[in-house]
């Protein structure tokens, strides 16, 4: 099982493209938050989204964020990266 953190970034975007990134993204499995080892959610920043335990490759990965980014009608840079381990000091999720 694999872990990616995929960041997106929307040319001249406003909040509103932002949100149908979220929700595209969403709809592929990207999530915007990051729990932590000790169960603790943490809410990740503009543009950024983990997937998790997937058994998608990395092409498989990239695909996906970047379907989801074209939903919005803007042009976008992406970065998507397998990772097994983060170090964060992010927001918390009540």
């Amino acid at each position: 099982m694999a872990n990616y953190l995929a960041r997106v970034e929307l040319h001249k975007a406003s909040h509103d493209d932002y949100e149908v990134l979220h929700g595209a993204m969403k709809q592929r499995g990207f999530l915007r938050v990051i729990v932590a080892g000790n169960g603790k959610k943490y809410r990740l920043p503009t543009g950024t989204y983990v997937v998790e335990d997937t058994n998608a490759n990395l092409e498989q990965a990239y695909a996906a964020a970047e379907s989801g980014a074209g939903d919005t009608g803007k042009s976008f840079w992406a970065i998507v990266v397998d990772w097994t381990a983060a170090k964060f000091l992010l927001e918390a999720v009540s």
